[in-house]
Parts: C-alpha cells; structure tokens; sequence
C-alpha cells in the first residue's frame, strides 16, 4: 500500500499543476504566472487535504496503470504497481490475436479490465462489482480508453451473477486484508472499506472465489488472483485440485501472483 508522500514540495507542485491544468515543465518555465483567486482557494484546500493524508490519486482524480491513465474517485481503490504483474500474468499465457473470455471479479475502477481489453483487442471482458458506483467509474474509464464494446459491467457478489464454464480466465484483486490489521492512515481513513478487509483472517473471499472460479471457467482455463504478504501457503490450500498451481513475485520476491489452471478432468466439490 502506497504511503503519505516524504515529498511535500513535490506534491505541492503536481497539486498546483492540476489546478492549473499545467505539467511540471510548464510550472518551471512559466514561474511568473499568477494565481486567480479561485485558483488560489483551490490550491489552498488541496494542500490541506493533502496533510490530512487524503491521498494524491484522489484531490486529483486519477491514477496510472500499465501505462493508462484512470479515473479514481473515493468510491473505488487506488490502482497499485503490484497490481501490473496480474496483467503481466495474463499477458504471459494469451496473445494479442486471441480470442479471450475474461472477467474481472470486484472490478473498481475498472484498471484491470480496461488494460487487458486495451491490450488484448480480440479480448471480451466482464467487469463485475458488487457496488454501481464502481462499476460508473469503471464505465467511464472504459469509454475513455475506447474499449467500451468489449466490456461488460455486471452488477454481482463475485461470480454469483456468473454462469458455468463460460470464461477463459478469471482474474481478480480481491480484498485481503484481516480484520485488525493496521494500515496507514492515507489507505485505512480514505480507501473504501469493502475493497480492503476480507474478514477476520484475510482469506475469506478467496474461499469463495476460488470455487466459483471452478464453475465460471472453461476446462484449462487459468484463475489469477492476487495476494497479500504471507498468504501463498494458504491460498495454495485453497487451490487443491488445480492444476500449474504457482505463485508469481515482485522485485522485492514478494509472492504476489497466485496462478492455478482448471483442470480437463471435475475439480473437487466444495
């Protein structure tokens, strides 16, 4: 999870930069530029909220991944670097020409969906979210990055909205976090709750996701979940009866990543 910024210059100058609507060239080359009065009072309460710890990506309403950039707004997780290895992972097993049943479970922002139907342009992708005003923001950001027609948004508590043996893959970012856990206070007082905390051990939607992964998806297709610090033996229990089971790392050697693909033969009942 990103922390509050040792940076404050620097993040007064991106703040300033979006309330001009100016890059940080453009702020060093033009310093004699004055402030309007509203200007000046936009600048004057983002900086505020920006030492209250309110974070970055929401006083200016968007977020890079993978080299796009999204909308976030309060109502949906900031999209994370660690992230980028699910797409990565996706990426490894299916090429641009292919044809590509995908969803995405607890969508957001629409980050992952939007990537993987914007670099996989044969791709149809179902973004799936419990609450309508993620799925309104992943709309737009789908609409923004032009893959709209390949994207369906689906309101539905994980796959339960999902019929059988339809996709090729399911991806997802679940929450993961237990309950107790301490996170700083940027991620804990401003993120959405339901998008974080799984439950008293962290695990809990993984066991219910993992077994609707196994109804949803084609024989051979792959379920990519991503994980938090600590969990890859747990989440390996849970994956008994897959098959490729592995587990993907960052730079840091963080498992991140867990990979596992539906066997050809019935996977075991839950």
């Amino acid at each position: 999870m990103s922390g509050l910024s040792g940076y404050p210059r620097r993040d007064a100058e991106l703040l300033l930069g979006h309330v001009l609507g100016a890059d940080p060239v453009s702020l060093l080359t033009h310093p004699e530029r004055a402030l309007s009065a509203v200007e000046c009072a936009q600048f004057a309460d983002l900086v505020e909220r920006r030492s209250a710890c309110e974070p970055m990506q929401y006083l200016t309403g968007e977020q890079e991944f993978f080299g796009l950039r999204f909308e976030v707004t309060p109502d949906v997780l900031i999209p994370r670097p660690e992230t980028e290895h699910l797409i990565e992972a996706v990426l490894e097993r299916y090429q641009r020409e292919q044809e590509v049943r995908i969803v995405d479970v607890g969508t957001g922002s629409g980050a992952i969906a939007v990537t993987l139907a914007h670099a996989l342009p044969r791709s149809r992708v179902t973004a799936v979210d419990l609450f309508p005003a993620a799925l309104a923001v992943a709309r737009r950001n789908a609409e923004r990055h032009g893959v709209a027609e390949r994207v369906r948004f689906l309101a539905s508590d994980l796959l339960a909205g999902i019929g059988e043996g339809d996709f090729d893959a399911v991806i997802s970012n679940p929450p993961y976090v237990a309950e107790g856990e301490v996170l700083e206070a940027q991620v804990a007082e401003y993120e959405p709750a339901s998008a974080l905390y799984a439950g008293p051990t962290g695990l809990e939607v993984y066991e219910q996701l993992i077994p609707q992964a196994g109804r949803a998806l084609k024989p051979g297709g792959w379920l990519m979940l991503e994980i938090g610090y600590g969990q890859s033996p747990a989440v390996e229990s849970l994956l008994d009866g897959w098959a490729g089971v592995a587990f993907l790392r960052d730079l840091q050697g963080i498992a991140r990543v867990a990979v596992a693909q539906k066997p050809f033969t019935t996977l075991k009942k839950d």
